[in-house]
């Protein structure tokens, strides 16, 4: 016979383990097949605080999960999809270059109208909760295509009403791409060079994948009750 001590201490851990349950979390993720988003997809797969995990895509990840659900849409038909864009979290971490692209306005489209349009329906399907791969320099002002892109789309979704919006500024990713750009491969090699030597520069070195992904989910599970919050460079290190 199970003495009432004993009895009271199972019915603790059952409570436990029900609020734990009742606890976890819904991911919705885009650029899931991306640098980022593969690690952002496997670490959320192995966290225990995320049930279920939901990636829109045009091809598929090649990930096969029990917690995994591909949902594969049209990025410019997006409402057909929209009923799918429910949970507790987006994550947010599509992009392309001008070489990808071919042109601005393929490029804008990929890292402003999707990623708007998502973060919109999302929203308004009472997702609580965003965070946003944005980029160095990000502004909408900016000279630069590339930043001022990035700039408007966090001045777009920090309208929106998410309880909390966390934005990462990483400066140059490093992981292993799935194409190869020389360019960021010597950008990268020179700016590291150049911060073990002045630490100034330090803020500047560049960031691997699953440390930008770590931190993306960090964000998504913090305390704080602050709308929006901001991580530049090598600030994201410390999450």
């Amino acid at each position: 016979m199970v003495s009432f001590q004993r009895f009271c201490t199972l019915l603790n851990a059952f409570k436990k383990q029900t609020i734990n349950i009742d606890n976890m979390k819904t991911a919705i993720v885009i650029g899931a097949t991306g640098l980022v988003g593969k690690q952002l997809v496997n670490q959320l797969i192995e966290h225990p605080e995320f049930s279920k995990i939901i990636v829109l895509v045009r091809r598929s990840t090649g990930i096969a999960n029990p917690k995994l659900q591909e949902v594969f849409v049209s990025f410019d038909e997006l409402t057909c999809s929209k009923q799918e864009i429910k949970g507790d979290v987006l994550f947010s971490c599509m992009g392309t270059t001008m070489k990808q692209a071919k042109t601005k306005e393929s490029q804008y489209k990929v890292d402003y109208t999707y990623q708007f349009e998502t973060a919109q329906l999302a929203a308004n399907n009472g997702v609580k909760t965003y965070v946003l791969v944005s980029s160095a320099g990000a502004n909408p002002k900016s000279n630069t295509f590339y930043t001022r892109i990035k700039g408007e789309l966090e001045e777009a979704v920090n309208q929106l009403p998410f309880d909390k919006i966390r934005i990462l500024r990483p400066s140059f990713l490093m992981g292993n791409r799935t194409e190869f750009r020389l360019g960021e491969i010597i950008g990268t090699s020179v700016i590291n060079f150049f911060a073990a030597l002045i630490p100034p520069l330090k803020k500047w070195r560049g960031i691997k994948d699953t440390e930008v992904a770590r931190a993306m989910i960090s964000s998504a599970l913090d305390a704080n009750q602050k709308k929006v919050i901001v991580t530049e460079l090598d600030e994201i290190f410390k999450i």
